[in-house]
């Protein structure tokens, strides 16, 4: 039996569940939203919500694509047995979801989240080139019109900004001086690039796109931008051998066997950007026609 762990209507689910069924692999789909009870029956572990129930034993493997398995804690009036009753339903969802992610696996909740810093930090130590970055609270060694900025953090949508509103995190170049300080903020060199690639890491193998976005002044800074009536020009595109064996190695060193990894092509460099272990990736699926949907389903 293979558990995903997706939201709600998330597209890139629904396709590999359309080759799994084709499949006619045995499945069960739980959602964001729901909320797990943990019961044993006949000695056996089972997690039971108001619409999945299964046990943990008839789980083969996993896909962790997005959201969390939540779990209903019980409440005591006593303090210290709350107390005491809080930390053991902690070690018990904590054995359920370690349970879970020893099975074959594609990413997993614990590492779903990664930090930039750390992962740069990585890449230079495995031999990839990395732009040149820093972080200040201020623009006094920044140079102005050759630096870009970008988030921390891998969420680059604010949500509710304003009233009814959302806002997206371009990555931007800084064209004047600040003349106060502000919170750290990632700072990086700005490549005049070649073209960009996308690459999707799955369990050793990796499948890459050339974006063709340095043309268009909408899309040079962040492809992101999508200009819909000129869109830029995709293809497939091969990486030199020793980058895909340096992707794996930095893939292993983060505990990550699936994601979407970003570099920029200057002349006879690939800069290393950044990975996104939960990343999107039916758009170069199509139009390189990799059929990642289908090799996700037959790993499963």
């Amino acid at each position: 039996m293979i558990l995903i762990i997706s939201q709600n209507n998330e597209a890139t689910t629904n396709e590999v569940i359309r080759y799994l069924m084709i499949m006619k692999k045995k499945f069960i789909r739980i959602h964001e939203d729901e909320v797990f009870e943990i019961r044993t029956h006949k000695k056996r572990i089972f997690l039971q919500s108001l619409t999945n129930r299964f046990f943990l034993d008839e789980i083969n493997s996993v896909w962790y694509r997005r959201g969390k398995l939540n779990f209903n804690r019980l409440k005591y009036s006593n303090p210290s047995i709350n107390l005491d009753m809080y930390e053991t339903q902690h070690w018990l969802e904590d054995y359920v979801r370690m349970t879970l992610e020893s099975k074959k696996h594609i990413n997993k909740e614990s590492t779903c989240h990664i930090n930039k810093l750390t992962v740069l930090e990585r890449a230079k130590d495995l031999g990839f080139d990395v732009p040149e970055y820093f972080l200040a609270e201020n623009t006094e060694e920044v140079e102005i019109n050759k630096t870009i900025v970008k988030t921390i953090g891998g969420n680059v949508m604010l949500e509710e900004i304003k009233k009814d509103y959302g806002g997206f995190m371009y990555t931007s170049i800084v064209e004047k001086e600040e003349k106060n300080d502000f919170f750290i903020t990632f700072f990086q060199e700005k490549i005049e690039k070649d073209f960009e690639i996308r690459t999707f890491y799955l369990n050793t193998k990796c499948w890459s796109m050339a974006i063709f976005s340095q043309n268009d002044q909408q899309t040079k800074i962040d492809f992101r931008k999508y200009n819909d009536k000129k869109p830029n020009r995709n293809v497939p595109y091969q990486l030199p051998k020793h980058i895909e064996e340096k992707i794996h190695l930095l893939m292993q060193s983060l505990d990550l066997n699936c994601g979407s990894i970003d570099f920029i092509k200057k002349e006879n460099k690939f800069y290393f950007l950044e990975i996104n272990p939960i990343g999107q990736f039916l758009g170069l699926s199509n139009i390189c026609n990799y059929q990642l949907e289908r090799k996700i389903a037959e790993y499963l």
